[in-house]
């Protein structure tokens, strides 16, 4: 049996709607592809430039339909903002794996985080790696929203552990003798940040989310990486949680790489609530237009600015809750 690759390049903004319409018609996934920039021959690199979507689709009597419909689908996507041009190439069954193997490299994330495909093992065995399919179209930590998050997640942990536990301008507060912790995960997708978190230290993660098939995608994510019963996951969303459907209600660091208007509306549900005193909230999925309003959301709820991180048009924060 012989495939069709099917591909696009295109900037970050537009990988994950290009990958939505790809998954659609290629029922073995779909995997994204973005370069690295270094500094300096002592810098471990930064994923930057445009990001390419690849599909496979089978070569059988269904081909040409099934070609037709997908650049009908591109189409109607290409009269919203302007694409690129498909790029198409055979692909034997015998090189499958291989293919997918020669475009998807390991994403380093901050200072110490590493993606890896599932079937890679890490070339950084210093950094904490967290194994993704990247047969899968969202959650792959490809896109900007998810690394901008994970960067933030790695920096108020580790930088409060290494101040002492003693700077006020960290936004989550460790007891001295115990520096694990609670996670909070708000749309959980594939579970990539709730993993994460636990393997930055977290005792337990609750990852939640409206969608059904996110929650089974984020335990089958959770056992390739070894995550077992400290990661607590559940259909839902704020509601659920304060009304104690889950074990806490609260803890010390929430993330939420979702969308600027649904962050502002979950930010009216009671989002605030979940942070505990001097807790922090990593907020991602923000474009740079919405900025100001996500902000203004949270500053309503008596929380502070700490820190901002972009990523081309995408913009994530910190912000945090002082005790009272």
């Amino acid at each position: 049996m012989n495939w069709l690759e099917v591909s696009m390049t295109v900037d970050g903004e537009l990988a994950e709607s290009v990958a939505d319409v790809f998954a659609r018609f290629a029922p073995n996934g779909v995997m994204t592809e973005q370069g690295v920039k270094y500094n300096d021959a002592e810098d471990a690199g930064t994923p930057a430039g445009p990001i390419t979507v690849r599909a496979y689709l089978e070569v059988n009597d269904q081909l040409e339909e099934t070609r037709q419909k997908l650049e009908e689908s591109l189409f109607y996507l290409g009269m919203i903002r302007p694409l690129p041009a498909l790029s198409f190439k055979q692909i034997a069954d015998q090189n499958w794996m291989e293919a997918w193997k020669q475009h998807y490299k390991p994403i380093l994330i901050g200072r110490r985080l590493l993606i890896l495909p599932a079937w890679m093992e890490s070339p950084e065995p210093n950094r904490i790696a967290i194994k993704i399919d990247p047969g899968m179209a969202f959650g792959t930590g490809t896109h900007p929203t998810t690394q901008l998050c994970l960067e933030l997640m790695e920096k108020v942990v580790f930088d409060t552990r290494e101040s002492g536990f003693g700077n006020r301008e960290l936004a989550i507060r460790f007891p001295n003798n115990d520096s694990r912790f609670t996670v909070i995960d708000i749309g959980c997708g594939s579970g990539i940040l709730s993993i994460a978190a636990i393997k930055l230290g977290a005792s337990k993660a609750l990852g939640v989310d409206i969608d059904e098939e996110s929650v089974k995608n984020s335990r089958e994510n959770a056992d390739t990486n070894e995550v077992g019963e400290e990661l607590i996951l559940g259909v839902g969303s704020v509601q659920e949680i304060l009304e104690g459907k889950f074990t806490f209600k609260k803890a010390p660091l929430v993330v939420a790489n979702i969308l600027a208007p649904v962050i502002v509306r979950l930010f009216d549900a009671g989002l605030a609530e979940l942070i505990e005193g001097n807790g922090a909230i990593v907020l991602s999925g923000i474009l740079f237009e919405q900025e100001q309003s996500v902000i203004e959301a949270g500053q309503a709820k008596g929380l502070r600015m700490n820190e901002r991180r972009q990523m081309g048009d995408w913009v994530a924060l910190t912000m945090s809750r002082e005790s009272k």
